[in-house]
């Protein structure tokens, strides 16, 4: 054979095997986009399943907390609030990122992480100017059946919708999704405060269980608001 011959079949063999190395990347990137929106539309039921728990649970918070002048079962209902604000976003978000794709969906996320962040901070300010006035006017609260029927519900409803949206976070990098996965963590938590406070409330009856009890998941509220503020994506649509 050829010198000639031998580089020609040699220049076939290399255009051969990096046309069928282009064709493999080409097959990994369609898999790796399907995959990416197949996790995209598991975001989104997540998302609606949010929608419909927080509806309920705002609903039956608030109306049971009113009735039983309970600060923890009314921030608890306004929590629920903005799960239901926070998942909207998410819903928004998703939506941008399978219309435009994921680069186009960047200033939503940026949008979306503040002001997730912004609504707990919004919740623990609440929280705090309520409980102290209910603390200085010695205001207490009434025991509520249905108030801890819904917060032992909300439980284990919270932890599964966390995991999770904190597992679709870290797949597909959505510093949004994991911001309202860390609402549903401050949800989670909440419950288990009222669901503690109702019982010794029940109890031993102190007046003041109630506005200690709301004090407690203000760390939690200002812990993850600034988790979901102070990211650099986040901070720079303010400079």
């Amino acid at each position: 054979m050829s010198r000639n011959s031998r580089s020609r079949l040699s220049l076939g063999s290399y255009n051969h095997e990096r046309k069928s190395r282009d064709l493999s990347i080409l097959r990994q990137n369609e898999l790796s986009t399907n995959d990416r929106t197949a996790m995209i539309h598991q975001a989104f039921w997540l998302e609606y399943a949010t929608l419909a728990w927080m509806t309920v649970e705002a609903a039956v918070a608030i109306a049971s907390g009113i009735a039983a002048n309970s600060l923890t079962l009314v921030a608890f209902g306004i929590d629920s609030v903005i799960e239901l604000a926070s998942a909207g976003v998410l819903v928004w978000r998703l939506t941008v990122e399978l219309r435009h794709g994921q680069m186009f969906a960047e200033s939503a996320e940026r949008k979306a992480s503040c002001i997730g962040g912004s609504l707990l901070f919004i919740l623990a300010v609440y929280v705090v100017a309520s409980a102290g006035w209910k603390l200085w006017t010695h205001q207490g609260a009434e025991f509520s059946l249905p108030g801890l029927i819904l917060c032992m519900l909300a439980i284990p409803i919270m932890y599964f919708l966390s995991r999770r949206k904190l597992d679709l976070a870290e797949t597909l990098g959505s510093r949004a999704l994991r911001a309202d996965a860390v609402e549903s963590i401050t949800c989670g938590w909440l419950s288990l405060v009222v669901v503690a406070a109702l019982i010794v409330q029940f109890a031993i009856g102190a007046w003041w269980v109630d506005a200690a009890a709301s004090l407690g998941i203000v760390w939690f509220l200002i812990r993850e608001g600034r988790e979901a503020w102070s990211g650099e994506e986040c901070c720079a649509d303010h400079h």
